[in-house]
């Protein structure tokens, strides 16, 4: 099995979060790729950083490499707000390792957003150890759901809700 690519961005408040993580996913094969900041600035801006580990990942994706996220922040909010804004991204926060299987599982999520003042190292890694080693389901209520949401995020139209009536 190809193990994903995986982009990492974060602002000051991951980044020694983000650091733990680049040599833990690098000891387990993973090719880490950093998109921000070289270096630790307390006033630095997280958007720019997210918004371009979460192109890189659809970049990869559409070139057909195999290529997941991770975006880190104090609570990880801003930062999942932030990558959900490129077309294609579902960024999902994940505070447990449930949340974050359920991501993957459910949602095919593409990049895991995890707050980095809300777990020690230890904990976040095993979270986004269990976002990066679980599968998508593929059933068919998910993919039914995730091709709702791309279809309003490329049209604008809203789905149908379950009764086949639009809301």
């Amino acid at each position: 099995m190809t193990l994903p690519r995986v982009h990492i961005a974060t602002d000051h408040a991951g980044l020694k979060l983000r650091d733990y993580l680049i040599e833990h996913l690098c000891g387990r094969g993973f090719e880490v790729v950093v998109h921000g900041p070289a270096a630790y600035d307390a006033q630095d801006d997280y958007p720019a950083f997210c918004i371009r580990a979460a192109q890189a990942v659809i970049a990869d994706t559409e070139a057909g490499e195999p290529a997941l996220g991770i975006v880190l922040g104090g609570s990880g909010n801003g930062e999942q707000i932030a990558a959900n804004k490129v077309q294609g991204i579902r960024a999902a926060l994940a505070w447990n390792l449930e949340t974050a299987k359920l991501a993957r599982q459910h949602n095919d999520a593409n990049v895991v957003a995890v707050g980095g003042r809300q777990h020690t190292v230890e904990e976040a890694a095993a979270i986004i150890d269990a976002f990066l080693d679980e599968p998508f389901s593929g059933a068919e209520r998910h993919t039914r759901r995730i091709n709702q949401i791309a279809r309003f995020e490329a049209t604008g139209e809203l789905p149908a809700d379950s009764t086949g009536t639009e809301v």
